[in-house]
């Protein structure tokens, strides 16, 4: 697994609201659900390549 960077970020207060609700409803912490919604936006851009999920034992956005 890749190391983890600390970052610190500032959002509007309902939208993290909507995050929070989004990620208990998927059983993900906030931070787990803002790092999924960032990894499958890098995917969908074509930004991310298929490599870097295997590495870290991910397959089809989930931990093998």
């Amino acid at each position: 697994m890749s190391k983890k960077k600390p970052f610190v970020l500032r959002i509007d207060e309902e939208m993290l609201k909507s995050v929070e609700k989004w990620a208990a409803d998927e059983f993900r912490s906030s931070n787990g659900q803002i790092e999924w919604l960032i990894k499958e936006a890098l995917k969908k851009a074509g930004r991310i390549n298929k490599s870097n999920n295997e590495e870290n034992g991910e397959t089809n956005g989930t931990k093998a």
